[in-house]
């Protein structure tokens, strides 16, 4: 085998470890697909034992269930997710995205802000942007985003205000979110 090859593999590894450790939000891909994995795990709290056991049994959840579940948002989300930026069906994604259950995920509510900006149903769009920050607050896809619309209904120094927000949380101005909105605050860019 060649060398640039093992490379481009040991790249690749400690790219797929590096995401399975958790970085933050702008060194992660953008746009994720993957919601969950995208979010802190809360840990469960320790339950107290009962002193005694009673007579009724308590039905148990199937071990998997949860998991189950799991997946099937993810799979839900990754939809809505092609239904946005491959097809650009926005009213099927907002759909979709809402038939989830999990509105108050920051990803969730950001696309579902984005999708209704490019449905020109700014006042939802604002809503949800709104929904996306009190979940997460340093969401960094949704500063960018949200910065855009500031930028479409002409509030340039809003915009700006964002943009300052979206370098900081990336720690400087090479990430997507910042070189987006900046261009659309430049006009040089169409979000």
């Amino acid at each position: 085998m060649n060398a640039s090859w093992f490379r481009l593999s040991a790249l690749a590894a400690v790219g797929a470890f590096a995401l399975v450790l958790g970085l933050p939000d702008c060194a992660r891909a953008v746009d994720s697909v993957n919601p969950v994995l995208d979010q802190p795990r809360a840990q469960p709290a320790p339950t107290a034992r009962p002193a005694q056991k009673s007579g009724k049994k308590k039905k148990k959840a199937p071990k998997n269930s949860d998991k189950r579940s799991e997946l099937q948002f993810i799979d839900g989300y990754r939809a809505a997710h092609a239904l946005i930026y491959r097809r650009h069906d926005y009213t099927a994604a907002i759909g979709k995205l809402q038939s989830l259950g999990h509105d108050d995920n920051p990803d969730v509510a950001n696309l579902i802000g984005y999708a209704s900006r490019k449905l020109g149903r700014y006042d939802d769009s604002k809503l949800w942007y709104e929904r996306a920050l009190a979940a997460d607050p340093n969401h960094t896809r949704t500063w960018s985003y949200y910065g855009m619309w500031h930028a479409e209904q002409g509030n340039l120094l809003k915009a700006r205000d964002f943009l300052a927000k979206v370098r900081q949380l990336c720690g400087g101005t090479r990430c997507r979110e910042y070189t987006e909105l900046k261009g659309v605050i430049e006009g040089t860019r169409v979000y």
